[in-house]
């Protein structure tokens, strides 16, 4: 049933497997769609759709598929002119177990051939035509257990296959700011489960296996429990231009401390230089060098911030933002240390990438760090990068030829 709605989700890159598609047709032969289409919708969407980034192909390929239960103005114009209004149509119960439940198909092949003989002229009454207070499949305040409703204006019982006036799916885009539900979804990618500590877990595969090549003389096997090893160390850059995406930042640290066991959270302003913060507002900095060697190098950095700066901040001794904070380093370099001994290292960007190219510390940055926006793609394809570890962008001899074009060379 509906192989070509598989098919159609397939063609717009939907992920479906027969797996999939076979528990949706075992929901729908169990009846958990009522021949709605309204609840067909719902319900292939929860089976099928494993991620939120594909809700808005999901509607597209589902108004494409189902194309033809839509009324386009010129035919809901067309058959309305012929309806006449009426008070709705009630049913005891008994009467309404006596109508019969047709499927989708079906409804839909009564639907088109109605309104291909016309008959939708001044109908009231009737369990076929399109027309008003009926027991048909198609028109407006009559009662079936599955239709097409026409010109009503609202459900009176929530069975219609289409509400055909305007479509009530819509997009989901993957472009939008996450939320704390998304990004916990899409920081579970991260999660490493490895076996760790004593063997005290049965192993009832093994057991049962083994208990079998004994004849049945039983031999319990025990395994370690498998754990998430997962280590990431989050760098949040704070104030200033950061202001407006607070709530976007604040989200991520939520999700991460739910999600990652071993987590390590740190503070910076613009850029990261001598000294960072694990609680910024006591002021009581972390020097930068104790914390890259008090983590070991199998940890995984994200650090978040729009990475716009002035070039002096990022390339200048003593070019802080902060007056009263001398940096003897410039900030790339210390940027560049974290990035040659944690090879699993991002940057989020909550800027759009588009306008990346008009910073020159954001075009840096990148060289140094691979960048992503902050949306449901963007956080996707940084874990990606983060499962494949990989060396430097950016070389030692290239830093040192963008420094000495500030001023003089710095060596470290």
């Amino acid at each position: 049933m509906f192989i070509r709605f598989f098919i159609e989700l397939r063609s717009f890159g939907i992920p479906v497997t027969v797996k999939e598609w076979l528990t949706l047709v075992q929901a729908l032969e169990k009846g958990l769609c009522e021949a709605s289409l309204e609840s067909f919708y719902y319900l292939a969407r929860a089976i099928l759709i494993k991620n939120e980034t594909f809700f808005d192909r999901y509607d597209q390929a589902f108004q494409h598929f189902f194309k033809g239960v839509e009324v386009d103005r010129a035919m809901l114009d067309e058959i309305l002119e012929g309806l006449k209004k009426v008070d709705p149509l009630e049913l005891t119960e008994a009467e309404k177990r006596l109508l019969k439940e047709l499927s989708l198909d079906e409804v839909l092949e009564n639907f088109r051939k109605q309104f291909e003989e016309g008959h939708f002229k001044e109908h009231v009454g009737g369990d076929k035509a399109i027309g008003t207070g009926g027991r048909s499949t198609q028109g407006a305040f009559g009662y079936n257990p599955a239709g097409v409703r026409i010109g009503q204006g609202e459900s009176r019982h929530g069975r219609a296959i289409q509400i055909a006036e305007k479509r009530k799916f819509r997009n989901y885009s993957s472009s939008h700011v996450l939320d704390t539900r998304t990004l916990r979804v899409a920081l579970t990618k991260l999660r490493t489960l490895l076996p760790e500590g004593p063997e005290d877990v049965l192993d009832l595969d093994s057991t049962i296996d083994k208990t079998c090549k004994n004849a049945g003389d039983l031999e319990l096997v025990w395994k370690r429990d498998r754990r998430n090893r997962v280590k990431l160390a989050l760098f949040m850059d704070v104030g200033g231009s950061m202001e407006p995406y607070q709530i976007a930042v604040s989200k991520l640290f939520s999700a991460a401390k739910s999600q990652i066991r071993d987590l390590k959270y740190f503070y910076f302003h613009n850029c990261i230089y001598q000294d960072i913060w694990d609680n910024i507002e006591m002021g009581k900095p972390i020097p930068t060098k104790e914390a890259i060697n008090s983590l070991s190098d199998d940890y995984k950095l994200i650090f978040v911030g729009d990475a716009s700066m002035a070039p002096s901040e990022l390339l200048d001794v003593n070019g802080c933002i902060e007056y009263f904070y001398n940096n003897d380093v410039p900030g790339i370099w210390w940027m560049h240390k974290w990035a040659a001994k944690f090879k699993s290292a991002v940057w989020l960007n909550p800027i759009p990438p588009h306008s990346w190219n008009y910073s020159m510390s954001t075009r840096i940055i990148n060289k140094v760090f691979p960048m992503y926006p902050l949306t449901i793609d963007g956080l996707g394809d940084a874990i990606k990068k983060l499962l494949k570890p990989s060396r430097p962008i950016i070389t030692n001899a290239e830093i040192q030829s963008i420094v000495s074009a500030r001023r003089r060379p710095y060596y470290y």
